[in-house]
């Protein structure tokens, strides 16, 4: 037993020097890619080139297995890792020194985001919040750029509201609807006017791999400077029309966010025992469990707004109910036989999406075990 006990001592030993060599190589590789970062910048590339992290991933793994170690434990390790090596890249970038940005709402949480990005890139920014319409005339002088970032309910009346702006300065928006605020813009300013939907919070440490629609409005080759930006700093852009845009964000918001709503709420109404529901969940629940937690735990206002601002969308959410009773009736009356019929016909629907669905979660689903603290 003593030597065996000595043994084992031995071996953690060992494992505690493979790990702190382990670290040597982390910090060198986040030196190293600091460094990319430098040069990317010279460059005038982007932050986020999905062919080069694509190519590298794939030889990663080819290599992993050559070695008999899992590749898709290697993907796991290198994915955590290239995160956090885009944070290290995402220094000031400065390449916007002859801009000048006017932020209306830049004291908001998206807001501040923006003016954090556009003041590491150079520009100069200004901010106009709710206590400077006094001062809008001499905010927007000059820009070229002004960044309408305010609630949903309050963008079209804070677009009439803005003065006259240059005939070459951008008017743009980040509102999670489209079509109302970009006709509002067009009606507002003659010059170039884009929508934008950054499809992120404004808790993002990185740009790197987000994704900003865009809806365009007005003279798109005077905002190509705007567009590119957004490349560099690490995002990837969607183009869509506004109409396409916000009937898309019926089923990404408006249901999501209804469903989820009311999910949260029946909970509560069944008075349901949330601790004991983590402690027997599956990793699946505690994972859809969380995403309905968080729900609550940030602006209220924000998600009524998104909900109330496509009225449109209700009679999609009565046809949502309509067939959740029609599947309830038949479960209630033992119809097993429609729901295998009726599910094998939403499997033809989702096709490889299925699969692809499958891969992707379980490797969520994995994260959050292996983060996942047991009590």
């Amino acid at each position: 037993m003593a030597d065996a006990q000595q043994q084992l001592a031995h071996l953690r030993a060992e494992i505690d020097q493979t790990d702190h060599e382990l670290l040597q190589l982390l910090l060198r590789r986040r030196q190293l890619a600091a460094d990319v970062g430098v040069v990317k910048r010279a460059m005038g590339q982007p932050l986020y080139v999905p062919e080069r992290e694509r190519a590298m991933l794939e030889q990663r793994r080819r290599d992993a297995e050559a070695l008999g170690l899992s590749p898709d434990l290697i993907e796991d390790v290198l994915r955590r890792v290239i995160r956090e090596s885009y944070q290290q890249q995402q220094a000031a970038d400065v390449h916007l020194q002859e801009r000048v940005v006017t932020v209306v709402g830049g004291a908001g949480a998206l807001g501040q985001l923006f003016v954090r990005q556009f003041r590491s890139a150079g520009a100069t920014v200004r901010i106009l919040d709710r206590d400077d319409w006094d001062r809008a005339p001499e905010l927007v002088r000059d820009a070229d750029l002004v960044l309408i970032s305010v609630p949903i309910a309050q963008t079209e009346a804070v677009i009439k509201q803005l003065p006259e702006l240059d005939a070459e300065t951008i008017l743009a928006d980040v509102t999670s609807i489209k079509d109302k605020p970009l006709q509002a813009m067009l009606v507002k300013h003659p010059g170039p006017v884009v929508g934008l939907h950054p499809m992120f919070g404004p808790q993002q440490a990185t740009l790197a791999k987000q994704l900003v629609v865009v809806t365009h409005g007005r003279e798109s080759e005077r905002y190509q400077w705007l567009l590119d930006s957004i490349v560099r700093w690490g995002a990837h852009i969607r183009e869509v029309s506004a109409a396409e845009h916000d009937e898309a964000m019926g089923f990404v918001q408006v249901m999501r966010h209804l469903s989820t709503f009311v999910y949260g709420m029946h909970l509560a109404e069944e008075k349901a025992d949330l601790q004991q529901l983590l402690d027997l969940s599956s990793p699946i629940y505690r994972l859809e469990l969380m995403m309905v937690g968080r729900l609550f735990a940030q602006n209220a206002e924000l998600y009524a707004d998104i909900i109330l601002s496509q009225p449109q969308n209700f009679a999609m959410m009565r046809r949502y109910i309509n067939t959740f009773r029609r599947i309830l009736d038949e479960l209630e009356h033992a119809d097993k036989a429609a729901f295998i019929a009726e599910f094998s016909a939403l499997k033809d629907y989702f096709g490889d999406y299925s699969t692809n669905f499958l891969e992707e979660s379980q490797r969520l689903l994995n994260a959050a075990g292996d983060a996942q603290q047991i009590r």
